[in-house]
């Protein structure tokens, strides 16, 4: 024997003969033998797969991951094969010595493992089996008995190709056409496998086009031509049918329903039939006149609502069975039906107790038990009711309770008393179409309200689209749909449809009903034009009441008034809803966020602004480069830093356009955001007209904020105020001139007659438009819209159009030149309007000259250019007038600015956008020339920037090259990733990384493999190369992971780069989930430093190697429910000054879990000695409650071998311990004496006016000489079980270390509940200090608004107290 068994082989055959057992014993005596294993390995998922049959020894495979290589050349895997598993997929081999003889085993290329029937995969098809056509009888026989059997039933083969086009999720543009065959259908499974190689991403789940998931090979093979590939993410509605593969989808009417026949059957599939039985209770008046449908879902889909006739008078009567055999297409395996009537007849309502159903194909039977009212005046009002299919007594599927917010829009005649319908689709069916009858208002769908309506229905999963409408009938049938909010409580999410459209007969299209997708709420339409490149706005701050001013010196406020020249920024867009604001008067500089603070910077990517508009108008401007961080001001106006608190800070901004009222201009007067001032054909107005030609106006500038309205659909016709009328019958004189008023606060304008003093245009409850007087109530607001800017001198005066600024990375304008080279400039400035000759050049700009090789392209080409003081970039090298430009052997040239960079040592091209058809770029060389020194750099380059080519860059780095020898060499730069080897810590989404040296950096490089993205497996480290020119010492790496799901998170352990050619070897620990969450915000980038470097936790600014850093450990109480999963947070005070929230992590990155210790660095600078830290958190997540042991103070910069310990031994939870998230602990001076922990009793009085009670959440901060408390929720009144009521006192409890003498408060709430208007009498503080006892009164007497902070000074009991206090005061 040349090979000896295995233990186990031998145990598996103890009767082996005696000569076998000496020969083996001889063997063993006189050397030890090799192990050998006979061991089969199957592909997951696939039964036709025959299995692989090996010998697996330690002389062939040494290691475990040599037999994954060898295996993935065997098994057709995707990726090829990464696990090994145990046939039903629950145990992992992850060594040679797991595998035992004789067994078999499975392999994937994922970590979730598909089980199979080895039985029947083991068997190898005989050839009649694999050739011989099976008749549709047969094939229904074979699969009832495969059911019966318990395998499920076998996939369905294709016996005539059939073209198939496969759109990726979310994505029209990436599509595949595919053939289905024979040969890439033999198991569903297997279809997804080479779809995944043909798209190259992992395909996990196939839909149809409108959303319904296509379940296994069948439902693929009678799919309409065309089919979404989607990985673990749900279906993401798009325009799937616009070019023209599919038949146009139908669209629901809920006017003229069409229900199918029960005999009906759907096309090349055969019809299945049921036996239904329904029962009706013997209850009182339980029968029902109605007609009764029932409608069947299945996973392969519904079969629509079947109407179950009978003899008139006689079905569905009380206590009896009826029994109907109905017939519907193949819906795959049931798993809801929904049971309704028509609510017709003298008695529609009818309590039904059971429907049974009886597939007549397979035998299976299913019973439905109801036992509930189906009336409109009875239980909650449903005609109709969903039920789950059950398993061993329990539902497959949840039923839910949908909150859906309905909103009518704040338009004139916009609400109706029409009967309202709505169908809700999602991944699992639909919930039929159901009438929204009792809504919490009293009356339903009136002007600007919010109607919340409960939908019953089985779950269906995350949600797409929704059908509503109107039946047309009642006196005011029109309706105007703002939005619909769909909450649910189950994944606790919301879905948003917005809609802001007419459905009215006599409006808009004239439809009754409309189709919504869920929609992307981050920008909100009708405001957008505000951000068009080339407008000059301002930023208004309502806090500080003063617009944001970027000075010469870098320097940001938002202290500014309205004619102040700093606070004008140009617009320019860079991609959708993210803008850079350049300086209007030093264009050069532009708005940006470094480290979360704002500053002026020459444009780069920390100058790139997401665009959030609120809908209350206002906008939050957030980075690009770092979600999370926003444009922040503190409420001195000061630009908000770490020692900022939440409640002082200020996020929100009215964005005023310059140039709306200059001469010429066609403005829009909106009264709402989807109404305007319309002149109507008999002369008069209404502020309800649409917003189309018939509402432009023509501005005349008379004189500075004095101008004149005339309709541009009907020349001289003005608007003007006249014997008490407001119309549009104007002829241009002194009656029909206006003051502009501004409304800085709302961003709007009011309109005052220059004749009428006082009078200004305002509307009735109608809409139409009447002189009246400034009351205070909005009806005089109108919301002006820019159509086409006009000139800004008054009429007979000359003015020259204003000339547009262009950012640095817009389309360049071309010359015409004879010469057949391509000369472009980037500003307007560069050029001579009038033809004459063109200014000499300024110091800062260049010429660059871009040779092609053989080979040219369409794509756009992005510049940096590197220099020792800075860099510039990216600037797209384009065109804007269809010109061909890198053409193959041409030389193209541009004109760019290059701002103060210093000596430029590398430059980087990068491709944008490279077609298919044109899949590479020869790029010769690159020349910069200084069009005043005629300096000239050369950067010779000679490579291929190509989609084909083995390294599959798009992007080059070219270092400067003098006397042919390149001024710093191009380094290959080795990354090594380390995923972490935690559950589900994989992630098959892109990540990129930038490698910062002292030389710049690397650009952002996406981590690839052949030019497509690589998936990062669990405890698995992946290899890249990053080529650029030589960074020097590395200082950090930025990391970032677009992972668009929860499932897709991805755990980085460390980074390491080495650099060919040298010892060099950087780690950089990074041991989090990316993205992750912090303060409500995603964050998909971390900037990570080696080690021996200081990584503070604090995200808003870079650590430095100075300061006072400090070891943080935080210990979670021992047992099982100690954990959180919240965000949490620390506060530090010293005798300078608090460091503001530092954000520690939350238990979604596996921190403070029970019986932990978690360790970080934090850098407490210029804090002084501290007296006291707050820790708590936020209370999100599933399970928020905490248990803090202690928290453990040592500072290690400059060192010191003291070690502060704080025990807390509490809850920080709302509903444990004594209900509140946060815990103050003192800190020990040597020099002085402990500050005690005290009870402060907050007394809240709400005032006894009407409505003055709130349901919402109330936010207070005591603020002293010693500090704050922080931000507390009063959650537990003393007194009360209700809080906040009419004329009520509320006692709270509030523990902090001792404020000293209290000087305000700052007390807010959020606006949730029905009520959330409250007003506030007073706030009494009582608190015992010493042997002293003090009470503190707050006056407020007025309401406090959501979304607006009330800071409440004092008046003490005291006296000695009062006059510190009015010392205080007069020094403010």
């Amino acid at each position: 024997m040349s090979e000896t068994p295995s233990s186990s082989y031998s145990a598996n055959h103890a009767n082996s003969s005696e000569s076998e057992q000496s020969l083996s014993a001889r063997h063993f005596n006189i050397t030890e033998p090799v192990v050998a294993k006979r061991i089969c390995f199957y592909k997951s998922g696939d039964p036709q797969f025959n299995g692989i049959k090996m010998v697996v020894n330690s002389r062939s495979y040494k290691t475990f991951d040599a037999l994954l290589d060898s295996l993935s050349k065997r098994v057709p895997l995707p990726f090829g094969v990464r696990n090994i598993s145990t046939p039903r997929g629950r145990h992992s081999i992850t060594n040679l010595e797991d595998l035992e003889d004789g067994k078999s085993y499975i392999c994937s290329h994922q970590r979730k493992m598909k089980p199979i029937n080895l039985e029947q995969a083991s068997k190898k098809p005989l050839p009649w089996q694999i050739s011989r056509p099976v008749s549709a009888r047969r094939r229904a026989v074979q699969l009832a008995r495969q059911n019966e059997d318990g395998f499920g039933h076998r996939e369905s083969r294709i016996t005539t190709p059939k073209k198939m086009l496969v759109f990726k999720n979310g994505d029209v543009r990436l599509r595949r056409t595919v053939v289905l065959g024979k040969k890439n259908t033999q198991t569903f499974e297997a279809f997804l496998d080479h779809m995944s190689e043909l798209m190259q991403y992992p395909v996990a789940k196939l839909y149809t086009t409108d959303g319904r998931k296509v379940p296994n090979l069948q439902a693929l093979i009678l799919c309409s031509g065309a089919v979404v590939a989607a990985g673990r993410e749900p279906f993401k509605p798009s325009n799937y049918e616009s070019l023209g593969y599919l038949r146009p989808a139908k669209l629901l009417g809920i006017g003229n329903r069409v229900y199918p026949k029960a005999n009906a059957k759907p096309e090349s599939e055969k019809s299945k039939k049921w036996n239904v039985s329904v029962l009706t209770s013997d209850v009182p008046s339980a029968g029902t006149s109605s007609k009764v449908y029932i409608a069947l879902y299945g996973d392969r889909g519904s079969s629509g609502p079947i109407f179950l006739d009978g003899e008139k008078g006689k079905l569905f009567q009380r206590g009896n069975e009826d029994i109907f055999t109905v017939n519907t297409r193949n819906i795959g395996h049931l798993y809801k039906i929904r049971i309704g009537h028509t609510n017709a007849g003298n008695s529609p309502a009818w309590h039904c107790k059971e429907v049974q159903l009886l597939n007549l194909f397979s035998g299976e039977q299913f019973s439905f038990p109801a036992h509930r009212w189906l009336a409109k005046d009875q239980a909650d009002g449903e005609i109709s009711v969903e039920l789950p299919v059950f398993q061993q007594g329990q539902p497959i599927l949840p039923v839910t309770v949908y909150k859906v917010h309905v909103t009518t829009g704040d338009l004139w005649n916009a609400g109706t008393e029409a009967d309202v319908y709505i169908s809700v689709y999602g991944e699992r069916g639909d919930t039929g179409s159901r009438q929204l009858l009792r809504s919490q208002k009293p009356k339903k769908f009136l002007k600007g309200q919010t109607d919340i309506f409960a939908v019953e229905a089985v779950h269906l999963g995350c949600l797409y689209k929704i059908v509503i409408g109107h039946n047309g009938l009642g006196s005011g049938n029109g309706w105007f749909l703002d939005k619909v909010v769909i909450k649910d409580p189950i994944t606790d999410l919301d879905y948003i449809f917005l809609c802001h459209r007419w459905l009215d007969q006599g409006q808009d299209d004239g439809n009754i009903s409309r189709e919504l997708p869920v929609t992307d709420a981050s920008m909100l339409p009708g405001k957008k034009w505000k951000f068009r490149k080339g407008i000059t706005l301002q930023f208004y701050n309502r806090v500080t009441r003063g617009f944001v001013c970027l000075y010469p010196d870098s320097r940001v406020d938002a202290l500014g008034d309205k004619k102040n020249k700093y606070g004008l920024f140009d617009v320019n867009v860079k991609r959708r809803n993210i803008c850079i604001f350049s300086s209007h008067q030093m264009p050069s500089l532009a708005l940006a966020l470094v480290s979360g603070r704002v500053t002026g910077k020459v444009g780069n990517a920390c100058c790139e602004l997401r665009v959030h508009l609120q809908a209350s108008s206002r906008a939050i401007l957030e980075s690009a480069s770092y979600p999370g961080h926003t444009v922040a001001f503190n409420i001195q106006g000061k630009v908000a830093d770490e020692a900022t608190g939440y409640a002082g800070l200020s996020r929100e901004f009215v964005v005023h356009v310059k140039g709306v009222f200059h001469h010429g201009a066609i403005i829009l007067l909106n009264t709402s955001l989807c109404q305007a001032l319309s002149l109507r054909p008999d002369g008069s107005c209404s502020g309800a007209g649409q917003q189309q030609q018939e509402s432009y106006w023509k501005v005349h500038k008379i004189s500075s904020g004095l101008c004149m309205f005339e309709s541009v659909k009907k020349p001289r016709m003005y608007l003007k105020i006249q014997d008490d009328q407001c119309d549009g019958t104007g002829t241009g004189d002194e009656y029909c001139q206006f003051k502009i008023e501004k409304n800085l606060e709302m961003g709007s304008v009011s309109l005052e007659s220059v004749r009428n003093k006082g009078i200004y245009v305002g509307l009735l409850p109608d809409g139409q438009t009447k002189p009246v007087v400034n009351t205070g109530e909005r009806n005089i607001f109108f919301y002006p819209q820019v159509i086409k800017f006009g000139r800004e001198k008054p009429m007979g005066t000359s003015a020259a159009p204003k000339q547009e600024k262009n950012d640095l990375r817009q389309l360049a304008v071309p010359c015409q030149f004879s010469s057949p080279t391509n000369i472009l400039y980037f500003t307007e400035e560069m050029r001579n309007p009038q033809g004459g000759e063109s200014p000499l050049p300024l110091d800062d700009e260049w010429k660059v000259s871009v040779l092609t090789g053989n080979a040219g392209t369409e794509a756009s080409v992005a510049l940096w250019i590197y220099g020792d003081r800075g860099l510039t970039g990216p600037i797209t090298l384009g065109k804007d007038n269809g010109k061909q430009l890198f053409f193959p052997r041409q030389e193209d040239e541009f004109q760019v600015k290059i701002n103060s960079i210093g000596n430029i040592y590398k430059i980087r091209i990068e491709l944008d956008g490279l077609p298919d058809e044109q899949p590479e770029w020869n790029l010769q060389r690159v020349i910069l020339q200084h069009l005043r020194s005629k300096k000239t750099l050369n950067f010779p380059a000679n490579i291929w920037l190509s989609k084909n080519r083995d390294n599959r860059e798009l992007l080059c780095e070219l270092p400067v090259v003098e006397a042919g020898k390149p001024i710093y060499p191009i380094v290959l730069y080795r990354v090594y990733v380390h995923t972490g080897d935690l559950e589900q810590a994989d992630t098959d989404c892109a990540v990129y990384l930038c490698i910062y040296g002292k030389r710049g950096d690397s650009g952002l490089r996406l981590l690839h493999k052949t030019g497509a993205p690589v998936p990062f497996q669990r405890g698995m480290v992946r290899g890249f190369v990053v080529e650029a020119v030589s960074l020097g010492k590395l200082q950090k790496v930025l990391l970032r992971c677009e992972a668009g799901t929860q499932c897709q998170r991805w755990y980085c352990d460390k980074v390491t780069v080495r650099e060919a050619g040298s010892n060099s070897k950087y780690v950089f620990n990074c041991e989090r989930w990316l993205p992750f969450m912090s303060q409500g915000k995603i964050h998909s980038e971390i900037e990570l430093y080696p080690q021996g470097k200081w990584n503070s936790v604090d995200l808003s600014h870079h650590p430095k190697m100075r300061g006072n850093y400090w070891k943080i450990t935080v210990v979670t109480g021992d047992f099982e429910t100690a954990g959180t999963t919240a965000t949490v947070f620390l506060y530090a005070y010293g005798e300078n000054k608090a460091s503001g929230p530092i954000i520690l992590g939350s238990g979604k990155q596996q921190l403070f879990n029970p019986n932990s210790e978690d360790t970080f660095k934090i850098n407490l600078r210029d804090l002084g000695q501290l007296y006291k830290i707050r820790m708590g958190h936020d209370n999100s997540g599933n399970d928020p409650s905490w248990y803090l042991e202690e928290v453990r103070l040592e500072r290690v910069v400059p060192v010191s071998a003291e070690e502060i310990c704080l025990p807390i031994q509490s809850w920080l939870s709302e509903d444990k311990g004594e209900g509140d998230t946060w815990r103050e602990v003192a800190i020990r001076n040597p020099a002085e004496e402990l500050l005690p922990l005290l009870v402060y009793e907050v007394h809240v009085y709400t005032g006894a006016k009407l409505g003055a009670e709130t349901d919402s959440n109330v936010y207070i901060n005591i603020i002293g000489t010693r500090g704050d408390a922080g931000k507390r929720k009063l959650h537990r009144s003393k007194n009360n079980n209700v809080k906040f009521r009419h004329g009520q006192m509320d006692i709270f409890c509030i523990k902090a270390v001792s404020l000293g003498y209290l000087e305000k408060v700052l007390i807010s709430h959020d606006g949730a509940g029905p009520g959330s208007g409250w007003f506030l009498d007073k706030i009494v503080i009582k608190h015992k200090e010493g042997e002293e006892t003090h009470e503190v009164v707050f006056p407020c007497n007025r309401y406090v608004i959501h979304g607006e902070k009330e800071f409440v000074t004092c008046q003490q009991c005291n006296e000695k107290i009062l006059e510190q206090i009015c010392a205080h005061k007069l020094g403010v």
